[in-house]
């Protein structure tokens, strides 16, 4: 398997056999993806939808009542335990490789300097109880812990771990989210729009905030997270890539930032991050910090209301298994309503289902080329205006 990310100065570089093994697990994950977690739908079909009707004279009506029934079907045991141990086994791959260069990681992020943007950590942060709770996505330590003086850890194991989870999905930048909500978006839907100040929330490394560094080069592009060693690595990451942005230890739930001080306020998949009442703020937050005219977006997976219940199941499993303990309660979140009580107006706040794959997309005679249509192929956001 060719190792295709973009070899960027501050990605930590495998050796041989550390690549062989990342190689590995990448190779394991398309496997059970392709081959494998297909046949659960067929056990369901065939012989759990059948044992739940034959017990309550009727098929099951949601998910809780899927899974009531699969849990005990050897095959989606099985599929589930593949499943969690190549998560697991993704991290170890990743972190031998981090913490062998950890030191010199370290020194490369001190060395990027702020020639072009700034980090701004704040020393008495409080990091959210909920993000403490448990290792997000089974990473180690989660996205902010820190081991040593100017931790860069969190930050390149998440680099390099989010390219392997996503089988290289996001692009060679990890960067698709934000690429392809400018790209096929924003700027053909508001070619006029020309914000000033931009806000990304939740930024991690910063990977979807680039591209609106590119699209609006004359604006003042923001980033805020609550981890620290995400943040330096962003903020080292952004310098070597050549990208001006102002890094902050924030909570998106209360920042420090002025009334109406920003015209573009984003996210991408933060939401299912945090508890409900928090995205409640979130919302809020954006509502606040935008000025008149100003856009809010908030990228996502697709909710609940928008698929089948077996669909829901599957998605389930991530609740379940891949500790994301806020994945359900979000998609079972009218994002919409929570945007319109903070204060959009309801004929300006709407959800959206964008193209993605602007990385590899091809402008053919000024039309836009991206492949096969379908839930796959896009981005979920909801928006407003205020």
């Amino acid at each position: 398997m060719m190792d295709q990310q973009f070899q960027h100065a501050m990605l930590p570089q495998p050796t041989h056999d550390e690549l062989a093994r990342q190689n590995f697990v990448q190779s394991l994950k398309t496997h059970i993806f392709r081959n494998i977690s297909p046949g659960n739908k067929v056990v369901y079909e065939k012989l759990a939808k059948p044992k739940f009707a034959q017990e309550h004279q009727r098929p099951p009506q949601n998910r809780h009542e899927i899974l009531e029934v699969m849990q005990h079907e050897p095959y989606y045991r099985w599929t589930s335990a593949l499943k969690r141990i190549n998560q697991e086994i993704l991290w170890n791959a990743v972190n031998t490789s981090v913490d062998r260069q950890l030191p010199e990681l370290i020194e490369r992020a001190k060395d990027s300097g702020s020639e072009l943007g700034t980090l701004t950590l704040d020393p008495n942060f409080q990091i959210p109880n909920y993000q403490k709770a448990v290792d997000i996505h089974c990473m180690p330590g989660g996205y902010h812990s820190e081991f040593t003086a100017d931790d860069v850890a969190a930050g390149a194991t998440y680099d390099r771990g989010a390219y392997l989870y996503g089988l290289g999905w996001l692009g060679p930048l990890n960067n698709d989210m934000g690429l392809s909500i400018v790209q096929n978006y924003l700027l053909p839907e508001y070619p006029y729009f020309r914000p000033r100040k931009i806000l990304d929330m939740g930024c991690s490394i910063g990977n979807s905030t680039l591209p609106y560094v590119d699209a609006y080069p004359d604006a003042e592009v923001h980033a805020i997270d609550v981890g620290a060693p995400m943040l330096r690595y962003g903020h080292a990451r952004a310098e070597v890539l050549g990208k001006r942005v102002h890094f902050w230890q924030q909570n998106a739930e209360h920042t420090n930032f002025p009334n109406e001080s920003f015209d573009l306020v984003v996210s991408h998949i933060l939401l299912h991050e945090i508890p409900p009442p928090a995205v409640r703020k979130v919302m809020q937050e954006s509502y606040r910090l935008l000025a008149p005219g100003g856009i809010m977006l908030h990228l996502e997976a697709p909710l609940y209301h928008h698929m089948d219940i077996y669909t829901q199941f599957i998605f389930d499993w991530e609740t379940a298994n891949n500790n994301e303990p806020f994945w359900s309660a979000v998609r079972d979140l009218d994002l919409v309503t929570l945007a319109t009580e903070a204060g959009f107006a309801a004929d300006k706040t709407f959800e959206k289902f964008v193209p993605n794959g602007a990385w590899k997309a091809k402008v053919t005679n000024g039309l836009f080329q991206n492949g096969n249509s379908g839930s796959l192929n896009t981005w979920f956001v909801v928006a407003a205006t205020k």
